[in-house]
């Protein structure tokens, strides 16, 4: 458990831009979620995961855009869910991926 763990602490994952819609100024394209140094068994390492998340998130839906107007505080925190949402997909589905060769190396 602790390589799989171990292997998907290597990992970096990227948070896509959601917005397609006009560009917005307050935020970035991209960001980059790395793995590195965490141990996601633990609540310290998941905690650290989230704030992570939380960080690119934010970088990429634009986090200041509640002091222009409320709306764009709304659809920012749409699009950060989303972000959140499928950043833990694809934690979820590297981690799988990394599992699943030593399950089958093992007879699982």
């Amino acid at each position: 458990m602790k390589a799989v763990l171990a292997a998907a602490a290597a990992l970096a994952l990227a948070a896509p831009a959601f917005a397609a819609e006009p560009v917005n100024p307050l935020a970035q394209s991209r960001a980059t979620v790395s793995l590195a140094g965490l141990d996601l068994a633990t609540v310290d390492g998941q905690r650290r995961l989230a704030m992570r998340m939380d960080q690119a998130a934010r970088a990429v839906c634009g986090d200041r855009v509640a002091t222009i107007h409320l709306s764009l505080a709304e659809q920012s925190r749409g699009c950060q869910a989303e972000v959140i949402a499928s950043l833990r997909t694809r934690i979820e589905a590297r981690t799988a991926a990394v599992a699943m060769p030593a399950a089958t190396s093992t007879g699982l």
